[in-house]
């Protein structure tokens, strides 16, 4: 070969360089590389070889691949079973790629010949021995290279051939090998040899220590180490995979195919890597296994893709949901504003209202109409702050609270999260869960909420919360203050007629069996169930009703004695036996001493009978009826205005003194307290004491002061709706919440008479009927 400039086949070369005078045994498997070898030996058997720049990249391309290699010739092929081919190649000289000729099939490169420029002889002799030198010591340290090799090397008295000699028996980068192919100047070569071999010196040095260090850390760990050796030859015998270390790489390998944050991933690592050197046997080892796992389990990233349609979504709640307009408008007013936003932040909702009227349902619809997984926590009885924040990892059995629970259940980072019965938290000396959940509920701080077990951070931004409770007044009011609430005070009679039909009965007829051909349920009987045989704010209870009678006319049907049932008025008290309540409230007639209220509970409105009666004595008052402190107070107030007011009213102004007075409630083991039941005790005290008897259609509710003002009370719609169960028709109420009068449903304003009151004179003037009795005068 005396042309400089040739063409040749070129050979890509990964992880490895070829210098010339180096003979080296080559594996190609690469359709571009077999077509260059092939190409070599039909013609001249020269190929030119040159080091790929990223040794994974399986096709390169020009830009990929280093211009300056080595031309060499190929002394022998052989093809192997596997496709690939073994090729023998022995470097010739340096060379420059010109240009590429060809790149399709193969490569074919233009090269020209780079020549070793020489120096001062003696100044290439003195680098040459020490050289020689530092290559000496080299191969005392390293177990790679035999004295026979150094022998070898030693004899050769060219200067560039000696560097490159030495060049290929050093474990180099393939950077440093390069720079090494790329200098011409013997000199500079052999002085970048020299300073590379001083390094890999330190670092075999270095290596050396170490070594010692553990042979040392071995021999105190000697017996320990042969029976971790014995144990994973007993695990794989048994077919586990490699013990722990087996377990280790697969958790290593969860790890890094995860989507969790960087910061998280560093530290699970950090853990894995402690859990690695743990002892099995070790406590601590299952305490780390199992905070890895939270970490993999937790969702970091996945979320799913928001469906915020308002049409779609009104059509679900409808479906799903009767009547509740004002609620399921408030809703849709909410996920509309969530589509406009693109953001889940504003007010947590809470569902408020007595059980069984669909709370928990409509949480339920929420996270259906905007295509997102439902997660449902109950804090009811909760009184520990680490069931909403964790334990410590450090406690025995510590787990993550309910909120990181929740979250790994919901596989996803936006969930619809239902925090049920928000109002049954308590607290005591472990803590008060409901400060814990402020951190949950702000929408400027749950980005970085806080669990002790998992000690990181983790991101509640994109988590839709909706709370629920019986009773607002017993939520603390900085967590009622995070809060937007949304009243469902419960339903009519009609209503509930309608979700029977619609939801309940087809529900309990498919849960037992039964067809719509095989049970029937008249108008008439259902109404009948309704107020006869259940008394409450929702449906929980109708539906168990119903479930009772499904289960009775499945017997029917199984035994043969009936194919078809048909439920009137006669059949359903068959079938349930006598009525469990009598149908409203409202007495016969008018009753002297006897005022009906309305008192709004937990479980939603409820009439309220209060009795009074007088008789001689010494003034004496008597309250009876298990009364709370706030009732007691307003049965205080009522006499005392009667008192200071007993000669307008007609009343005997010594009649304290004559006479005792006793107050009664009914239903005494049911604790009863509120100040809205004011006005009716003053109008039972002054029907009892005037002998003018209480109408038996009014019903009335009001907090009255010692002046006889009546004051706004809350609750109203819930307490008009009891009325109306009750068959009340007038309702007196305070002239403060004329305004609540709007949200009581059109079916239930339409029956009632409403009357606002100032004063407790106009209570009485509409509450009592016609002129005292003078004989009934004290």
């Amino acid at each position: 070969m005396t042309n400089d400039k040739i063409q040749l086949p070129l050979l890509p070369l990964r992880g490895l360089l070829v210098f010339p005078s180096m003979v080296l045994h080559l594996d190609v498997g690469r359709e571009k590389s077999i077509s260059a070898i092939e190409k070599a030996m039909m013609e001249n058997q020269y190929i030119f070889l040159a080091a790929q720049k990223r040794t994974r990249l399986k096709e390169p391309e020009p830009k990929d691949i280093y211009s300056i290699g080595t031309v060499s010739v190929v002394k022998q092929m052989i093809k192997l079973p596997n496709g690939t081919m073994r090729v023998l190649v022995e470097g010739l000289y340096r060379a420059e790629i010109l240009r590429y000729v060809e790149q399709e099939q193969d490569f074919i490169v233009e090269v020209n010949k780079l020549p070793d420029i020489e120096s001062d002889l003696y100044e290439q002799e003195a680098l040459m021995r020490s050289l020689l030198t530092q290559f000496e010591k080299y191969t005392s340290l390293s177990q790679k290279i035999t004295h026979e090799t150094f022998a070898t090397v030693a004899d050769i008295d060219e200067p560039g051939r000696l560097a490159d000699i030495i060049t290929s028996h050093l474990s180099l980068k393939i950077k440093e090998k390069q720079a090494l192919l790329e200098t011409q100047a013997i000199k500079d070569r052999l002085q970048l040899l020299i300073q590379y071999i001083s390094n890999e010196q330190k670092v075999l040095d270095l290596e050396k220590k170490i070594g010692q260090r553990v042979k040392t850390s071995m021999e105190k760990t000697q017996k320990e180490y042969y029976l971790r050796e014995q144990l994973k030859a007993i695990q794989k015998e048994l077919g586990e995979k490699d013990g722990k270390m087996g377990e280790v790489d697969d958790l290593r390998e969860q790890i890094n195919d995860s989507t969790m944050p960087g910061r998280i991933q560093t530290v699970a690592l950090k853990e894995l890597d402690r859990y690695e050197k743990v002892p099995q046997s070790s406590a601590e080892s299952s305490v780390i296994r199992n905070y890895i796992e939270w970490l993999l389990a937790l969702p970091w990233e996945e979320k799913t893709a928001d469906r915020i349609d308002i049409n779609q979504a009104e059509k679900i709640l409808n479906r799903e949901h009767y009547g509740l307009e004002k609620v399921k408008e408030r809703i849709l007013e909410y996920l509309a504003v969530q589509k406009l936003t693109s953001s889940i932040k504003g007010p947590i909702l809470c569902l408020a209202g007595p059980p069984g009227v669909g709370k928990t349902s409509l949480a339920k619809s929420i996270a259906h109409a905007v295509n997102r997984n439902f997660i449902r926590i109950s804090l009811g009885g909760i009184r520990d702050e680490a069931e909403i924040r964790g334990h410590r990892r450090t406690y025995i059995g510590a787990m993550p609270g309910r909120i990181i629970q929740g979250m790994k259940k919901a596989k996803t980072i936006n969930p619809v999260f239902l925090l049920d019965e928000i109002d049954k938290m308590a607290h005591d000396f472990r803590g008060d869960p409901s400060s814990a959940l402020l951190e949950v509920l702000d929408p400027e701080q749950n980005r970085q909420f806080s669990d002790h077990f998992i000690e990181e951070t983790y991101d509640l931004s994109n988590v839709l919360f909706i709370a629920t409770a019986n009773y607002i007044n017993n939520i603390p009011a900085p967590l009622l203050d995070r809060m937007e609430v949304i009243s469902i005070a419960g339903y009519t009679e009609i209503e509930k007629q309608h979700i029977a039909k619609r939801h309940l009965l087809p529900k309990q007829l498919k849960e037992n069996g039964l067809t719509k051909g095989q049970l029937q349920m008249r108008d008439n009987a259902l109404q009948k169930l309704i107020r006869l045989y259940t008394r409450e704010a929702g449906v929980r209870n109708l539906e168990r009703q119903l479930a009772a009678l499904c289960r009775k006319a499945a017997k029917l049907v199984v035994s043969g004695k009936k194919k078809r049932i048909v439920i009137t008025e006669n059949i359903l008290e068959e079938l349930l036996g006598k009525p469990l309540y009598r149908y409203g409230l409202v007495e016969k007639e008018h009753q002297v001493g006897t005022a009906t209220g309305l008192a709004y509970t937990a479980v939603g409105g409820d009439t309220l009978a209060i009795e009074v009666s007088h008789y001689p004595g010494k003034g004496k008052l008597t309250l009876t009826g298990k009364l709370g402190d706030v009732m007691q107070e307003s049965a205080q107030a009522a006499f005392s205005y009667i008192r200071s007011r007993a000669t307008e009213l007609n009343i005997d102004p010594s009649f304290y003194e004559n006479c005792d007075i006793h107050i009664h409630v009914p239903e005494g083991a049911t604790p009863k307290d509120g100040p809205s039941a004011g006005i009716t005790m003053a109008t039972a005290l002054v029907s009892s004491l005037t002998g003018r008897a209480v109408r038996k259609e009014v019903a009335m509710t009001g907090e009255i002061t010692l002046r006889g003002r009546v004051l706004p009370i809350g609750g109203l719609k819930e307490k008009t709706l009891s009325a109306h169960r009750a068959g009340i028709s007038t309702v007196i109420i305070p002239e403060d919440n004329k305004k609540d009068i709007e949200s009581i449903p059109e079916s239930v304003r339409k029956d009632l008479t409403f009357i606002t009151v100032r004063h407790l004179d106009q209570v009485l003037q509409h509450a009592l009927v016609g002129e005292q009795d003078e004989s009934n005068k004290s």
